[in-house]
């Protein structure tokens, strides 16, 4: 597997900065965490100047709840790759989630000034207007990243959640059902749809739907 191949590569060739990178990203995504922090940093220690090694180390502190080490990595990434689009939004959102909402606002507006079509990086600043209770703001961006990715389930959810926080019942419901038709496992769409059914008095579907 990967992970094997990756392990072989660093055994011919221990210096590899990009098997030590592309080891973590495997490890990563097997949800083996603090393997993969260790990894990243080997990768780091060998070329300082990784930005991708910087912003992907810097994910995995976000996803251990290391917000603060995350932030920095992210800084590392950019200072080293200014014009790095996703590690722009990242730093957005790790910002958003200490609480930090102008400044990631700032930081996804500075992802979409280098690349305008990043659905990703709409929705998550209609996310963070809608925190703000700039709800009618957040509606433009949600529409705008569909746009862009129609089969973006996270986008019409988000969407939806906005519509029913400015009480368009009818209209979450359906962006609901967007989500589902494209992914029918979202877990938080199907909870949400059940919500938004039960305010609109229609109390069987709404349970189905959090069934």
């Amino acid at each position: 597997d990967a992970v094997a191949s990756y392990r072989k590569a660093l055994a011919i060739k221990p210096n590899f900065a990009g098997a030590h990178y592309n080891l973590g990203n495997a490890l990563r995504e097997l949800g083996n965490l603090d393997e993969s922090v260790v990894c990243y940093s080997e990768a780091l220690a060998i070329k300082l100047d990784y930005a991708e090694a910087h912003g992907n180390l810097g994910l995995t502190l976000q996803e251990q709840g290391r917000l603060d080490e995350a932030i920095d990595s992210y800084h590392k990434s950019l200072t080293i790759k200014p014009d790095f689009a996703e590690m722009h939004s990242n730093l957005g959102s790790a910002l958003r989630e200490i609480g930090r909402l102008d400044e990631a606002i700032a930081c996804y507006q500075k992802a979409l000034s280098i690349k305008p079509a990043f659905a990703e990086a709409y929705s998550s600043l209609g996310n963070t207007l809608q925190e703000l209770g700039r709800s009618d703001e957040a509606l433009f961006y949600h529409y705008k990243s569909i746009d862009i990715k129609p089969d973006f389930a996270v986008a019409h959810c988000n969407l939806a959640v906005t519509l029913e926080e400015l009480g368009r019942l009818d209209e979450a419901v359906a962006s609901y059902h967007k989500a589902l038709a494209i992914n029918s496992y979202y877990a938080e769409a199907h909870n949400n749809l059940g919500a938004a059914l039960q305010g609109l008095g229609m109390l069987n579907e709404a349970v189905a739907s959090y069934q």
